[in-house]
């Protein structure tokens, strides 16, 4: 697999997010065995970064990629992060130095390692300045339980402030063909200040792959119930999206969610997507996107595809994002 750089860090161009290992799609499928047979699986397959977050279980997942890790820390890029929780009492996004103090303790047990190779501010925290949340970030490194600093769905005033504190290695939001936010200067903005971009959900939450036909598909308890993206009302208009890819993903002989992969990775070597998945043959299917060639005329089409409806994110996680320029 080509490799990609996020700023210092040098990784595999196609990652792996455990997100769905653990919670958000579903209780039913969760496979613990499984998913570690996943993660080794992907190491195998040449995947340096693997992301999880505190606030995925919340906890377990970092608990679950820690004993998946065991005797296989050092092939691995790890990327943890804070901010979704408070340590503090807060009812809110807390990245005040005291929280991410808590946090970082707590990161590094749960995943049974001394370092975070890549530690993210989850979301921006209204009430800390991003300087005082960076300083102490950066005090981590010194310290040398953190190697580098990324964001998470920040906009351009955020991340010049930031870097100005200390070189931020990546920023990780949503871009995929059903999200693409982050060519509204995002991503123009990061290759001036040498910051690499990781792209969470870069299968539209699955429904990039043509697996997903009704809403029937998905179990009472999965998250994207409440996703926009999935409403009645937007539902059909985004299915005929989905079936655009799959026309493409026959002209060339792969997969819908490898066509997908594919137009991501052609939009820059310096972003890394992190498909997430709980189940090997999906995993090597992901991994597979990386030789699937498209036409300028495909890659063309996808360009052009209608927006879907609705927003990426319900509204309440919507207004966490921040897109300050």
């Amino acid at each position: 697999m080509l490799h990609a750089k996020l700023g210092g860090l040098d990784v595999a161009r196609i990652g792996l997010g455990t997100m769905g290992m653990s919670f958000a799609y579903g209780s039913a499928g969760l496979d613990d065995d499984e998913s570690i047979r996943t993660i080794h699986r992907a190491i195998d397959l040449g995947v340096t970064l693997i992301d999880t977050a505190e606030v995925y279980g919340p906890y377990v997942n970092e608990e679950l990629v820690g004993r998946a890790l065991t005797g296989r820390r050092d092939k691995v890029v790890l990327a943890t992060k804070f901010g979704m929780i408070s340590h503090t009492g807060r009812q809110t996004l807390d990245s005040s130095p005291a929280s991410i103090r808590t946090a970082v303790e707590g990161s590094l047990r749960r995943l049974g390692t001394d370092h975070i190779d890549l530690y993210y501010q989850h979301r921006l925290d209204p009430e800390t300045p991003i300087e005082d949340t960076i300083g102490t970030v950066a005090e981590l490194i010194a310290e040398g339980k953190v190697r580098h600093i990324g964001l998470s769905e920040v906009g351009i005033a955020a991340i010049r402030r930031a870097h100005a504190v200390h070189p931020i290695a990546a920023l990780q939001s949503e871009y995929s063909l059903w999200t693409r936010d982050p060519e509204d200067g995002i991503l123009e903005t990061l290759r001036e200040l040498g910051i690499g971009f990781v792209a969470y959900s870069p299968l539209g939450r699955g429904f990039l792959t043509g697996q997903i036909r009704s809403i029937a598909d998905l179990a009472d308890d999965d998250m994207r119930r409440h996703n926009p993206r999935f409403s009645a009302e937007n539902f059909a208009q985004n299915l005929a999206l989905a079936d655009q890819v799959r026309t493409i993903a026959e002209e060339v002989g792969a997969t819908p969610g490898q066509v997908a992969l594919s137009w991501l990775l052609t939009q820059g070597d310096d972003i890394v997507p992190i498909p997430g998945t709980k189940r090997v043959a999906r995993l090597e299917e992901n991994v597979a996107a990386d030789s699937v060639t498209l036409s300028a005329t495909q890659l063309a089409t996808l360009d052009q595809l209608t927006p879907p409806a609705g927003d990426h994110h319900p509204e309440a996680q919507m207004q966490m994002i921040d897109r300050a320029r």
